[in-house]
């Protein structure tokens, strides 16, 4: 039986809520509880469901690994508020505002063991594959998280290297999802490289989406304040290329930005966004999602399944982007 992403998101949803946290002292557990109840798109359990429903039915099988890449994910948030000392996630505080830092380090730590306590509940055969690609990805996530750490620091990060840090801090969870999910549907190993680098493809493009919305979103629909990479110098692909793109006077204006230790938030973040007006930075950076994206595209048809098979996978892709599939 073919779900479709309502259906399967809902399952993950009923699956989280009814995760028992029973042992003590259960404030260490209240934050875990409530940063997985405060919402989310679930897009990398959906996506292992729904890559699990390529080739076979009842997803709703493989819920508590899928559930496992939900926990990590969470548990990436947490840790990443505290470092850069965000106010709001998801329109609710975060943790280590709602409690303290110890509490954001301590229930972030336990929550990366539930993930892997939660991901171990696979059929053995299949253990071994699994564990080592989530093990992979989660130490390569680390790292990409230290990259954007250190890029904070420097005024030479080139785009590619921008490029290869959101691949590491948040491609490779995606390609984890569809390829374990390709891995316990007993896929083709060719369609579970494909999917793994379809993901990727479609990671790199929902980053710089995201990039794109710290700038010129809703923040009603984004969930958090506008401006937070601006107000934060992030090196990210559009202030690296705003400042290789620059004239004279646009690169001095930046710079000078960039280097103030004081400013007004709201008339930094004017002034830059007014600079990536001028310099075009908006459709550049929209002309790379559709360049990822559309590389994704080609690597999800050449993946060995049905057309029928493949529309929710389509489906909600296209939702997360925005875009027609």
């Amino acid at each position: 039986m073919l779900l479709k992403p309502n259906e399967i998101l809902q399952m993950v949803n009923d699956c989280l809520d009814r995760m028992p946290y029973d042992r003590r002292p259960q404030s260490l557990y209240e934050p875990i509880r409530y940063v997985l109840s405060i919402g989310g798109k679930r897009i990398r359990p959906v996506l292992m469901l729904l890559a699990y429903n390529l080739y076979k039915d009842r997803p709703q099988d493989i819920l508590m690994p899928a559930c496992a890449l939900e926990t990590y994910h969470n548990y990436t948030l947490l840790h990443d508020d505290l470092m850069d000392n965000a106010d709001v996630r998801r329109g609710q505080p975060t943790v280590h505002k709602r409690w303290d830092a110890n509490k954001a380090i301590l229930s972030g730590d336990s929550m990366l063991v539930l993930a892997y306590q939660r991901m171990a509940q696979v059929p053995p055969e299949k253990l071994p594959a699994v564990l080592s690609l989530f093990t992979q990805t989660a130490l390569e996530i680390g790292e990409g998280q230290e990259y954007d750490m250190t890029f904070e620091k420097r005024n030479d990060v080139t785009e590619d290297e921008y490029i290869e840090m959101i691949r590491l801090k948040t491609s490779v969870l995606l390609a984890c999802a569809l390829k374990i999910g390709a891995i316990l549907a007993d896929a083709p190993a060719e369609d579970a490289d494909r999917l793994y680098r379809f993901g990727e493809q479609i990671g790199l493009a929902f980053q710089l989406q995201d990039d794109l919305l710290d700038v010129y979103g809703d923040p009603a629909v984004f969930g958090k304040a506008i401006g937070g990479d601006i107000t934060s110098n992030k090196k990210t692909y559009m202030l690296i290329n705003a400042l290789l793109r620059a004239d004279d006077r646009q690169r001095r204006e930046l710079e000078r930005w960039i280097g103030a230790a004081t400013f007004d938030r709201a008339e930094k973040v004017a002034a830059v966004t007014r600079l990536y007006d001028e310099i075009g930075i908006r459709q550049l950076c929209e002309a790379k999602i559709n360049h990822y994206f559309e590389a994704g595209k080609q690597l999800l048809a050449q993946v060995n399944v049905s057309e029928e098979r493949k529309q929710s996978l389509q489906a909600f892709t296209a939702d997360m982007m925005k875009r027609e599939y």
